[in-house]
């Protein structure tokens, strides 16, 4: 293997585990303020959370980019891999225009399945730089 093409690989992925935990910062804390919002938190801990919702969101558009730029890279080198993510959206308008207990705790669970898909997607990129490092 080309020593080259396997340090664009693990540039490629330490980039999108950049921006994974950026996106997953961002989930923690709009989770964090989503509790707030369910304690009786009221527009501003609503406005907060939605504005931590949509960072990740940029964070995670982001992050698929750079995913499918390190899945071309682990191609040059004979690597594959299924990088995909799925995660939909963040049920936005329900929550904003149905502000209520039980659309907050669904907002919640979403947040904690995004966090979950994170969490693998980030586990099987480490994987592959594992593998990779003593390579490079």
């Amino acid at each position: 293997m080309d020593q080259k093409e396997i340090r664009d690989a693990v540039l490629a992925g330490e980039a999108a585990l950049d921006s994974l935990r950026s996106a997953r910062e961002k989930l923690e804390s709009a989770k964090n303020w989503g509790v707030f919002d369910m304690l009786g938190g009221g527009m501003v801990s609503s406005f907060i959370k939605h504005s931590r919702m949509d960072d990740a969101s940029a964070y995670i558009e982001d992050a698929k980019r750079k995913l499918t730029v390190f899945e071309r890279e682990l191609g040059d080198i004979k690597v594959s891999a299924d990088l995909s993510m799925e995660l939909g959206s963040f049920m936005r308008f329900a929550d904003t225009f149905m502000d209520n207990i039980f659309v907050d705790v669904m907002v919640q669970s979403r947040i904690n399945e995004v966090i979950t898909g994170i969490d693998n997607i980030s586990g099987r990129v480490r994987e592959i730089l594992a593998r990779l490092y003593p390579l490079f």
